[in-house]
């Protein structure tokens, strides 16, 4: 237990991106935030192309991709319970894989988010469009005035922040929740839905499990992988959380369950209430049911839910920049002015930075709005994938530490470790190989690798050089 007890003196490495920060975050917040993280405008809005494309097959591309992000989650909740930092893969990458490391995840972390950002704020205005009496302000405007409420709600406090985490979160989770009632009530009273007897002979009745074949769902993997995106931001959150070591374990064992009914028991359910074909690209699969269904108004209420969700991805993403754009200063890894921390025991700085680059996404808006979506999407998955192997690598190294007897057990191990650890970053990389043959927007992603490398390279030799002077 020397290694715990040394932590608590603020001798090791990371120990000080811990210093100032408020433990505001209760139970509620975590489970939400994990919860939250994994239930976004993917499902909500992007299953519907992904039925059009996959049939009922696209039920095992999501259990596949969920399992993938569950052992993720698994390997973060392992490395929390060994020290909660609001630093996260940043501060364990720094230990367990020295700073180079560090650097490399952290600005891995902020490419996804900042990118993610920016389409967030597009998808909000885009969102606020469908409405008749927004539609005459220009999308930058929608844009620009959410980038304001988010950024304010994020420099007030973590408390606001996790409260509004919380809200969103609780919608998504509420809306799901309704649905399945109402589908599992449909399915078994054999209500007619648009004219269809829900059950399983849709299956059939339609193509089978498999219409496209089997490499139609192979090549969703790489679009799927991402909707689970956001799972990780539970480690940033636990540096601030009053009781990480009781809370976490709880809050990341929930996930898969709920990711098993939320995410593979809608897409089940929603391919036996209607036939597959009757699900369209650009439309929400719900809003599709509960039409034909009969319920009016059904249109309006799942636009404010994915508008929702887009907010609660903006409202997340700038709260984890902040915090890891700090973690890499403190080791020499970015700005010293990131560092900084205001009288609410905020990152202001790294939250700043993070609001000037969404406003280059604002300009996007103005200048090319139809075209804000896939030029940064790509560079997004990216960064995912790259958060994602840190927070494995990690992981592994921590395992390896344990069993040496260097570390004191965790309490909280992995499944299947090692070979699980090494088993999902092999995913990972065939992610990067099937995203190849995603034209355009994959293929662009893995064209940008060497442009991106050039970019850290340059970007760490300045770093050095300037602290070395």
């Amino acid at each position: 237990m020397t290694q715990l007890t040394d932590d608590k003196k603020g001798s090791h490495p990371g120990a000080i991106s811990e210093e100032g920060y408020h433990k505001d975050l209760g139970s509620r917040h975590i489970q939400m935030i994990a919860l939250g993280g994994a239930i976004g405008t993917g499902l909500f809005l992007g299953a519907g192309s992904r039925l059009q494309e996959a049939g009922p097959s696209l039920v095992i591309v999501y259990a596949i991709c969920g399992l993938c992000a569950f052992m993720i989650l698994r390997a973060m909740g392992e490395l929390v319970m060994y020290r909660p930092t609001s630093g996260s893969y940043v501060t364990y990458a720094r230990e367990f894989l020295g700073e180079w490391a560090a650097y490399t995840a952290g600005w891995f972390s902020f490419l996804n988010w900042a990118m993610t950002g920016i389409a967030d704020i597009t998808a909000i205005a885009l969102y606020m469009h469908y409405w008749p009496i927004f539609s005459d302000i220009p999308q930058w405007v929608i844009a620009f005035g959410a980038l304001l409420v988010v950024g304010g709600v994020n420099l007030t406090g973590v408390r606001y922040f996790g409260e509004i985490e919380f809200w969103f979160s609780l919608i998504k989770v509420l809306t799901l929740a309704a649905f399945l009632v109402v589908g599992i009530t449909i399915l078994f009273m054999g209500v007619d839905v648009g004219g269809h007897k829900p059950g399983l002979h849709l299956i059939s009745q339609s193509g089978g499990f498999f219409p496209h074949g089997f490499i139609a769902p192979l090549m969703l993997i790489q679009g799927v992988i991402f909707a689970y995106a956001a799972t990780e931001l539970i480690g940033v959150a636990a540096g601030e959380c009053k009781d990480a070591h009781k809370i976490v374990p709880r809050a990341v064992n929930s996930v898969i369950w709920r990711i098993l009914i939320f995410y593979v028991g809608s897409i089940a359910l929603l391919v036996c209430l209607l036939p597959w074909t009757e699900y369209e690209a650009g439309v929400s699969p719900f809003v599709t049911f509960f039409e034909k269904l009969g319920v009016p108004g059904a249109d309006n209420i799942m636009n404010f839910v994915v508008l929702t969700a887009a907010l609660s991805s903006l409202n997340s993403g700038l709260y984890s920049t902040g915090r890891i754009l700090r973690a890499l200063s403190l080791g020499g890894s970015g700005p010293k002015a990131m560092s900084k921390l205001s009288r609410q025991s905020v990152p202001y700085v790294g939250i700043l930075a993070t609001l000037a680059i969404y406003l280059i996404g604002v300009g996007l808006n103005y200048l090319i709005p139809s075209q804000v979506f896939e030029v940064v999407l790509s560079l997004s998955s990216l960064g995912v994938l790259g958060t994602w192997a840190s927070i494995i690598l990690c992981q592994l190294q921590l395992h390896k530490k344990i069993r040496e007897g260097k570390i004191a057990p965790t309490g909280f191990t992995m499944p299947g470790a090692p070979y699980s650890g090494w088993i999902t970053l092999g995913f990972l990389i065939f992610v990067v190989v099937m995203m190849v043959f995603d034209y355009p927007s994959g293929t662009l992603s893995v064209a940008s690798i060497p442009l991106l490398a050039a970019i850290f390279c340059g970007g760490w030799y300045i770093l050095k050089r300037k602290n070395h002077s």
